[in-house]
């Protein structure tokens, strides 16, 4: 599509308050200032002194900054037309911004952001995964009955994985399997037999032998890669995490509770991701997974892109289409489609103008719950632990997501993974065991509970099940 037909060029901006100046929050702001369609003077942050440190580092003069602690202060700097920098969402939201963009990745606040932004009608781009994984068509639906929307942002990439699904399906392709690299690529260096991975090395001679896919069969493959590197992480949350917004936006489902995640190269994908009796790994259609893009030092990088893999129904077609350096597998009848890229905050932009000018989400019309990402214990957990939430992939010690049909929840079912984040355990759970809602200290006052079973009375039929359309 033509860009500059499908956004007016004569539009007045879009105006954003973006909560959360980490990364994201940060790259969105600087993109903004270049973006001739998109205004964001309004920054929110834990401590608002944190909001002016990043207006500041993306070039905004220390005096066209109002650090405003009062709705009156804040209504007085847009007056002004200077950028507003505060600690609190309420502060700000009678200003008459269209989009609040919840970047904090905090699954309390996040829910407390949306649910206020949804309220005093503004539109939400939920940068969020964590929020969004546990609410997402709760907020999406809450947002619908106030006359707003609820938007994923192209950027990160579930909205970037939603738009090739559908581009795909658009043009009538049939879809095997849908995903997305991991965050870090597995690199190889066959002349040291070294292997990285996000800054961790290590001596792996006996990944040599794996290294080409040729005519072995690809789940031998899948398995000894991952065995050779059974010293680096071959499963984040966030991967799964991710996932599971594309499932509730999309209908697909997984064919494994924690994904296949084979370490793959690019040129390998279609064969990974084809069904078993083409020698791929999946047994089903229509199904999510993530690979760990392998290369060799220097080679390119999957970036963190997405991919779908397709059918090839018309032979001659994919043939000439191989010739062209598409990636075909070795049956011929299986072909990964991809981009690789997601720009973080540097491309936000188009899902914030789709909502603000088009009234229209980058994600489903309606998601509905099709997969909850539940907390799994991979020890033996102690009642007292503190289920912390740390680091940059937000992960738990001693715990792993695992991707299940959704379901609403009850004292006994699998509780949220990021429901149960930075909550104490009021019983042990074994080794191998899901954790329940029941075996957490959870009171009335979370904005993530309270949230969630608005989500299950909305999405539940009369007997407690999950209506998933």
């Amino acid at each position: 599509m033509n860009y500059h037909s499908y956004f007016p060029k004569g539009a007045a901006p879009v105006e954003c308050c973006i909560v959360g100046t980490g990364a994201f929050g940060r790259s969105f702001l600087a993109q903004s200032r270049r973006t001739p369609l998109v205004s964001t003077r309004v920054a929110v942050d834990l401590s608002a002194k944190t909001a002016v440190a990043a207006l500041r580092s993306i070039g905004v003069p220390a005096d066209e900054i109002a650090l405003c602690r009062t709705k009156e202060e804040a209504a007085a700097a847009w007056a002004e037309h200077r950028f507003i920098a505060t600690d609190d969402l309420e502060t700000v939201l009678a200003l008459p911004f269209t989009v609040v963009v919840e970047a904090t990745g905090h699954p309390e606040a996040g829910a407390r952001h949306a649910r206020l932004a949804i309220d005093a009608s503004k539109h939400v781009a939920l940068v969020s995964k964590e929020v969004d994984s546990v609410v997402g068509p709760g907020l999406a639906a809450r947002a619908r009955r106030n006359n707003v929307l609820v938007t994923p942002v192209d950027g990160d990439q579930p909205s970037l994985l939603i738009g090739l699904i559908s581009w795909a399906q658009v043009l009538g392709l049939n879809i095997i399997a849908a995903g997305k690299s991991s965050e870090y690529d597995f690199v190889f260096d066959p002349a040291e037999n070294i292997l990285t991975c996000n800054g961790t090395s290590l001596y792996a001679p006996q990944f040599a032998a794996w290294l080409e896919l040729g005519t072995l069969a690809t789940p031998d493959v899948a398995a000894g890669r991952a065995q050779a590197a059974a010293a680096l992480p071959q499963r984040t949350v966030p991967d799964l995490c991710e996932l599971t917004l594309v499932a509730n936006a999309t209908g697909f489902t997984v064919d494994r509770l924690d994904l296949h995640a084979p370490i793959a190269r690019i040129g390998e994908v279609a064969d990974f991701f084809s069904p078993v009796e083409e020698g791929g790994l999946l047994t089903g259609k229509s199904t999510l997974d993530v690979f760990h893009c392998l290369r060799l030092p220097g080679e390119v990088s999957f970036a963190g892109g997405v991919f779908v893999t397709v059918e090839c129904n018309d032979a001659e077609t994919w043939a000439m289409l191989a010739e062209k350096g598409h990636v075909v597998n070795r049956s011929g009848r299986t072909a990964m489609l991809y981009l690789p890229r997601h720009l973080l905050g540097v491309e936000a932009a188009s899902s914030i103008l789709e909502v603000g000018l088009k009234g229209v989400s980058s994600g489903a019309e309606a998601p509905k719950p099709v997969i909850d990402l539940i907390a799994h214990a991979d020890a033996d957990l102690s009642a007292g632990t503190l289920l912390a939430a740390s680091g940059h992939h937000h992960s738990i010690a001693n715990v792993s997501g695992r991707m299940v049909p959704a379901q609403a929840m009850s004292a006994e079912s699998p509780v949220p993974f990021y429901l149960a984040a930075n909550r104490r355990l009021v019983r042990p759970v074994s080794a191998g065991h899901p954790i329940l809602c029941s075996d957490i200290e959870i009171d009335g006052s979370s904005e993530l509970l309270k949230l969630r079973q608005e989500q299950d009375r909305t999405f539940s039929n009369d007997n407690g099940a999950v209506a998933v359309g």
